[in-house]
């Protein structure tokens, strides 16, 4: 241990009240020791620092930071080194607010287009999620704080996050959810990881052993700090022997005696708690010491350059019919939509920034080259219909010779906390939209969501510039696009499906009440269509240039792949080549196609630049679960370079030597998998890849509700009190929602609907505790008046116990 003699001189109180933190985003200090407080702020995509009250909804206003594109946005560059860079400006803006632990990026597989934070998460595809991740990480680790990786692992929807056991069989648990983690952890060496709400396979993630030891310690030979989701602690003694050092936010002491109990009993050793401490220490000391030094204050301006330079790599051109785009001077251009006048350019929750400042279409038109002929918000934000609004833009696009519309997803319908209830836009924008397309058929939409949407109505307009959620500077970015200022270079990195019936994971998501099974296995996202050839909208890896590039001379060699790009348009451009492997044999059943590399280059008009994509040690491996370790079957490989998973342009065979591994799976019982149309697979064909029964996967109703179980089971309690709370719940809930209060309705399904009750203590902070917790139980499950008793009675324990810690450590700090 690097901090022995330090953990030495610590009593076992002290020791245990480092394990948690000492209110909403701080962890505790041992002044006596030297040892100060961190402070841990929200920051995928910019510092959300709160100078108010605290919570981790994004309903307080945070200090002002650089609001960057989100993940999703982010990934559609497929630049790494663009990543990083931006990691840079992040961590600039962490020290300059005193930010020892930023949290973030995101990496969690986009495994369905509804899961509600897909706009906070980089893909579907954990090769591209997980060199995105250790890019942003290593920029933001590069001034001496810390990343923190999230949420470790398959956390996958919103709805129960807290409480769902996610069911995945031990190699799609590998392939596909963990190895985005493992790369961003070896790669991007960050320095702390946060686990998720979530179960896994029966055990909650940051108690889960074999999550937690087997492979994030002793294989990935791991040495940072593991942090809880907000809230997210269960059983606090079992997190501590899996490793998980920090508990946030605070419990007022309640899990440190819980700690200090189990430690007095023998039910853990000491040496168990000091390993974490030693580890916390090590970050604490090593973050701090960047604060230590002068710094000097942002340049906002240049940051804001910068957030739009990130966009601008990162916009996807979908549709160019006729080549309207890009617009060329003196054109007459109808802006119309609401996203025009206020953009959607980031997500709502956690992730929520407050931008420095915030770029409008409106304002950024007049650089542009072509002439506005003015704006009409067309439809209401949130999904109110006027025929009004649709009759006043319908005029204004008779007059244009393009129309700009700017439509897509809003704040309410892309947050924490709650998926997505389908895959399209709002109905009151597709009847402008079709209203249009009766009155000038030369529309463009430019469109804003974090997530994949439905188009059924994309052959009436002639082209769709997709901006993701772009950030602060987004509006001047998609302009410049759209004005031919700037060359389209990004690629969608999730598939876009014709609807969301075609999905592989459509019948499994989400986990509605214990579980969630995974029962499509590795064939998420293009996995998945490639190789069942199901047609979608645009495939993984797709998005057009205002140009042209041709591949040749492809060379394979054991080393990687060198060929030849050549920019054959007219204009200067980038394009992202990639690489995809797929394994000739059939022996064990694996995706047509999977992704292995990528690059983006630049070239001139007419240039040709030689492209090396090297093979690394993830090109041919599968896991084997009667090895229990990764493997390579000998075999001959297909190696396709192309623009997208569905457009090769090059392609040769390369025969590999394995490592002789006994093979995993009898094909005869799974024959879903090797056919690879695992979209609707049987519980028992399903059974037979996991190697166990999965778990019933409904209430047992018949129970007495307990700590794991949410508010909204509520519904079947023996309580009559609860019952009649659950209906007014539930009743605030479409009230809101009928009076259109949206945002306050999706707060009661983030904080109060999907809580566990355990969570009623987790996070406020000590002041409920779990003997309180427990007679709310009573309540519950029917004993009315015992339960108020017990509540009330351990209600005054707690502030008897509040005074007599007060009046002790009132005298210790006046010596």
């Amino acid at each position: 241990m690097k901090y022995k003699n330090l953990i030495s001189k610590m009593t076992l109180e002290e020791k245990a009240s480092l394990m948690s933190g000492k209110d909403f985003w701080q962890t505790q200090n041992i002044d006596r020791l030297g040892i100060n407080n961190m402070f841990l702020a929200d920051g995928p995509h910019g510092i959300r620092k709160q100078a108010a009250a605290a919570d981790h909804l994004g309903l307080n206003a945070s200090i002002p930071a650089t609001c960057f594109p989100t993940a999703a946005t982010v990934a559609n560059s497929w630049n790494e080194e663009l990543g990083e860079k931006m990691g840079e400006y992040l961590g600039e803006e962490a020290v300059a607010q005193k930010v020892n632990v930023l949290l973030g990026p995101g990496i969690n597989m986009k495994r369905n287009p509804l899961a509600g934070r897909n706009f906070e998460y980089f893909s579907e595809d954990p090769y591209l999620a997980g060199k995105l991740a250790a890019g942003m990480i290593k920029g933001i680790q590069s001034h001496g704080i810390s990343a923190c990786v999230k949420h470790f692992a398959v956390n996958n929807q919103e709805e129960r996050r807290m409480a769902i056991d996610t069911i995945v069989d031990e190699r799609t648990l590998r392939e596909i959810y963990l190895t985005a983690f493992e790369i961003a952890i070896k790669e991007g060496k960050t320095k702390t990881v946060m686990s998720a709400y979530n179960m896994l396979n029966g055990a909650y993630t940051n108690e889960n052993m074999h999550l937690m030891r087997d492979i994030l310690r002793d294989e990935w030979n791991y040495e940072g700090v593991v942090v809880t989701d907000w809230g997210g602690s269960n059983d606090r003694v079992a997190g501590l022997l899996a490793g998980n050092e920090l508990e946030m936010p605070t419990t007022a002491g309640e899990t440190n005696e819980e700690i200090i109990e189990a430690i007095k009993t023998g039910k853990i050793k000491e040496e168990v708690l000091d390993e974490n401490v030693d580890r916390l220490l090590d970050l604490i000391f090593t973050t701090e010491e960047v604060f230590k030094k002068t710094h000097k204050e942002i340049d906002q301006e240049k940051h804001h350059r910068f957030a739009q330079k990130v966009a601008e790599e990162s916009i996807v051109l979908l549709k160019n019919e006729e080549e309207i785009l890009p617009i060329k001077k003196g054109k007459k251009v109808a802006i119309i939509g609401d996203f025009a006048k206020e953009a959607r350019y980031q997500g709502a929750g956690s992730s929520i920034v407050n931008p420095t400042k915030l770029d409008s279409t409106l304002d950024c038109i007049g650089d542009c080259g072509f002439e506005s002929i003015g704006f009409e918000p067309g439809f209401d934000r949130y999904g109110k219909k006027s025929q009004k609004k649709i009759d006043a833009a319908c005029e204004l696009a008779r007059k244009a010779d393009v129309v700009l519309l700017y439509i897509g997803l809003d704040e309410v319908t892309e947050a924490e906390g709650l998926d997505r209830q389908n895959m399209s836009i709002p109905e009151n924008q597709i009847e402008l939209l079709n209203a249009l397309y009766n009155t000038n058929q030369k529309i463009v939409v430019v469109l804003s969501a974090g997530a994949a949407v439905e188009m059924p109505w994309i052959d009436k307009v002639k082209g769709v510039v997709h901006g993701y959620l772009s950030g602060q500077a987004s509006a001047k970015a998609i302009l410049r696009v759209l004005s031919g200022e700037v060359n389209p270079s990004g690629k969608l990195a999730e598939t876009y499906p014709i609807k969301y019936e075609d999905t592989p994971s459509f019948y499994q998501f989400p986990g509605k009440e214990v579980s969630v099974e995974y029962r499509e296995g590795p064939f998420i996202g293009y996995r998945y269509y490639d190789t069942a050839n199901v047609n979608v909208l645009f495939s993984f890896g797709f998005g057009l240039s205002y140009t042209t590039f041709e591949y040749s001379n492809l060379q394979v060699s054991k080393d990687g792949v060198t060929f030849n790009l050549t920019n054959s348009g007219s204009m200067a451009g980038s394009e992202v080549a990639q690489l995809y492997v797929g394994c000739q044999s059939e022996d064990i059943f694996r995706p047509k196609k999977e992704l292995k590399g990528f690059t983006k280059v630049f070239l001139q008009p007419g240039e040709t630049k030689t492209v090396t994509i090297p093979f690394d040690d993830k090109t041919f491996r599968y896991f084997n679960v009667k090895t229990n370790d990764w493997e390579i079957e000998e075999a001959n490989y297909k190696i396709w370079v192309g623009s997208s998973v569905e457009d090769i342009r090059v392609e040769e065979t390369i025969f590999i030597e394995g490592t002789k591994a006994p093979l995993p799976y009898d094909s005869t019982n799974l024959p879903s998998y090797y056919s690879g149309k695992a979209n609707n697979v049987s519980q028992a064909e399903f059974e037979q890849l996991l190697g166990f029964k999965v778990p019933v996967a409904t209430w047992d109703r018949s129970q007495p509700l307990g700590y794991n179980d949410t508010i909204a089971q509520c519904q079947y309690a023996k309580g009559a009190s609860a019952r009649f709370a659950f209906q007014m719940i539930r009743f605030a809930h479409w009230f809101l929602r009928k009076i259109g209060k949206r945002s306050t309705a999706n707060i009661i399904m983030m904080s109060i609907y999907h809580m566990p009750f355990r969570g009623v203590a987790r996070m406020t902070g000590g002041v409920i505790n779990m003997p309180m917790l427990d007679g709310i139980l009573m309540i519950v499950n029917g004993q009315f008046f015992k339960g108020v008793k017990h509540v009330l009675k351990e209600r005054r324990k707690m502030i008897k116990s509040t005074k007599e810690k007060s009046s002790i450590a009132k005298p210790a700090e006046e010596m």
